[in-house]
């Protein structure tokens, strides 16, 4: 990995052990490029790589009284790169699996929610907007829609001039339009943003 022999190796991590920064910059830079090639085979990620090199050197530093123990620190960093990068790949296939775990029940809820409720029944949901209508825009269309009258049958039927007729329905189509949109885009919004 490094074009360091045995005995500058030692040396080398001799001061590092002992705490020196400077030594501690050498053997990063002799061995970083090296190692990130290593974890890239395994994480086939470039900043997934750079965050687990940096950690493994970070491991190594606060390990370092460690480090006059070691036989071959080639095969030490690669143990550590490779148990360092296991761990993280592992920790990140829990988390997907808890998050997708999560998604599914949150759309479940969501499912049960919408089928128990009166949005998942249009006809019901229109019921709905239909009874929130004021009393005589509610009458209009009704007789409008639900009884197929024409609009003059209706001002002759309810006593009011035509031009009110066709307010109420303006105002009736208008409010059932909103109602309606503001109750389906929830549900469009909603399922997808989990």
């Amino acid at each position: 990995m490094s074009g360091h022999s045995k005995n500058d190796l030692k040396v080398l991590l001799s001061k590092v052990a002992e705490g020196d920064e400077n030594a501690f910059g050498q053997l990063f830079k002799s061995y970083y490029n090296q190692l990130g090639d290593f974890v890239m085979r395994i994480t086939e990620s470039e900043p997934l790589t750079q965050e687990i090199v940096q950690d493994v050197f970070l491991k190594i530093w606060i390990n370092r009284d460690s480090l006059l123990a070691v036989n071959s620190f080639k095969a030490y960093l690669l143990v550590v790169a490779r148990n360092h990068t296991f761990n993280c790949l592992k920790q990140i296939a829990k988390e997907k699996y808890q998050k997708n775990e999560w998604i599914k029940t949150a759309l479940q809820h969501a499912d049960s929610n919408v089928e128990g409720s009166s949005d998942s029944n249009p006809d019901r949901l229109i019921d709905e907007a239909i009874d929130l209508l004021p009393p005589q825009q509610k009458k209009v269309y009704m007789l409008s829609r639900r009884e197929g009258k024409k609009h003059l049958e209706i001002a002759s039927e309810m006593n009011i001039s035509l031009e009110t007729v066709k307010k109420h329905m303006v105002l009736a189509l208008r409010f059932l339009k909103t109602y309606l949109r503001a109750h389906i885009n929830f549900l469009i919004f909603f399922v997808p943003f989990f």
